[in-house]
């Protein structure tokens, strides 16, 4: 417990602070600014990192991803007009089969192909993404319906003109009454309605991409029948003639410890089956890996930008307990010679640095709370605050308090009490 002599000590810095408000409350805005700083750039950084690896996850983390692309020589050809013949690329349903056959800890293979076409109901026409898929679509990628059922292997054996429609596509197809078992046109064939995808739940569902562009889901056996494999695009005034059979793959791992190790033998079993690099594989462990390292990166380059300002404070806060020393020599040399010890004068002037820096890190505190409130209302992009950035936060603010006011109590502690008291 405090005796008397420090009680009346730390009373004595609270009033020489007190003497000149302005003075302190200026020095204490550096300490506001620079942990409003801390916690607003980690905030705003968490928030960053946490939409990221939550997209990431949504993939699953036993999930591998192989999509078609296109190899650089050949967008060259085309763009160079020197090929004027269907350009074939990308994944092939031997691949898919050659998947499910060869890597023994695989567990489901969903070929995907995706084709571009107008779809109509009565008179009104939307352009979709037809995706000609497989029955398991539904459980690997966790899409969700609202009514109706998704396809099923009988639709895919049997090569049924059925489809299921995305939530934002039924909305402009069918406005104002119930898609299921009404007829549609994809292109110039017709299919009927079974099912109904359910709206994402967030911008981090899983389905929310093919929800979105308003995607409708057909038996890719009905797929390739009706619509062949040849893709002619059209752009400024010119054809491109395209022959992929599947844009992508995506693969499930029976458990996430496999994932790493198949998707290496994965990456092998493609390199032997195509000649050229004309697929990416990517695999949403390793991306969320990645993530996690970059957000550890992140925030501390946020946090030693955001430090550099506690800094400048602290240095603010040396310089302006410097001029105090020099401007109170005399009330020192008073107090030593009344019988002051050194360590009361530290103490005093240390009281003095540790509030300023203190009552600047609580105001920073609650501005820096604020400040990532402000960014989400005003941008939409999500922050996080921790408590642990506002505890660092003020530990930093206290820290710097100490450190740069020690010096200058030390300073106004060695003064000689009779050249203090002869100090005008």
């Amino acid at each position: 417990m405090l005796n008397t002599t420090w009680i009346r000590t730390i009373k004595l810095g609270f009033k020489s602070l007190m003497l000149h408000k302005l003075r302190s409350a200026l020095t204490a805005l550096g300490i506001l600014f620079g942990v409003s700083s801390v916690i607003a750039m980690l905030s705003i950084g968490e928030g960053a990192s946490f939409e990221a690896q939550e997209k990431i996850k949504a993939l699953g983390s036993n999930n591998i991803l192989l999509e078609s692309r296109k190899p650089p020589e050949k967008e060259n050809q085309q763009s160079q007009g020197t090929s004027f013949s269907a350009q074939e690329y990308g994944l092939t349903y031997d691949d898919a089969i050659a998947i499910a056959e060869t890597l023994p800890a695989v567990e489901v293979v969903v070929p995907i192909r995706s084709i571009p076409k107008r779809v109509r109901f009565g008179s009104r026409v939307v352009n979709a993404q037809v995706m000609g898929t497989v029955p398991t679509f539904a459980a690997v990628t966790g899409t969700r319906l609202a009514h109706g059922r998704f396809l099923s292997r009988v639709d895919l054996e049997r090569k049924r003109n059925v489809a299921v429609l995305g939530a934002e596509l039924a909305r402009k197809l069918f406005p104002l009454t119930d898609p299921i078992g009404k007829p549609i046109r994809i292109g110039a064939e017709s299919f009927r309605v079974i099912g109904e995808l359910a709206p994402p739940g967030g911008a981090n569902d899983a389905s929310a991409s093919a929800t979105a562009t308003g995607a409708v889901f057909v038996p890719l056996s009905a797929a390739r029948s009706f619509f062949g494999e040849l893709t002619v695009k059209v752009s400024s005034g010119s054809r491109e003639f395209e022959r992929v059979q599947l844009h992508r793959i995506q693969v499930r791992v029976d458990d996430p410890g496999n994932v790493l190790d198949t998707s290496t033998a994965l990456r092998a079993l493609m390199r032997k089956r195509h000649k050229e690099i004309d697929y990416a594989v990517e695999v949403p462990l390793e991306l969320l890996r990645r993530a996690e390292e970059i957000k550890r990166t992140f925030n501390i380059v946020l946090g030693s930008i955001a430090g550099i300002s506690l800094l400048v404070g602290g240095i603010g806060i040396m310089n302006v307990m410097l001029a105090t020393v020099t401007e109170r020599t005399r009330e020192i040399g008073i107090r030593r010679a009344l019988g002051a010890r050194r360590g009361h004068i530290v103490a005093q002037f240390l009281v003095e640095t540790v509030v300023l820096s203190c009552l600047g890190g609580l105001l920073g505190i609650l501005l820096g709370i604020a400040i990532p409130g402000l960014v989400e209302y005003w941008t939409s992009q999500k922050t996080i605050v921790r408590p642990v950035f506002a505890a660092l936060a003020f530990g930093i603010s206290a820290g710097v308090g100490i450190v740069f006011g020690l010096y200058p109590a030390w300073r106004a502690a060695q003064m000689d009490p009779v050249e203090a008291l002869r100090h005008e």
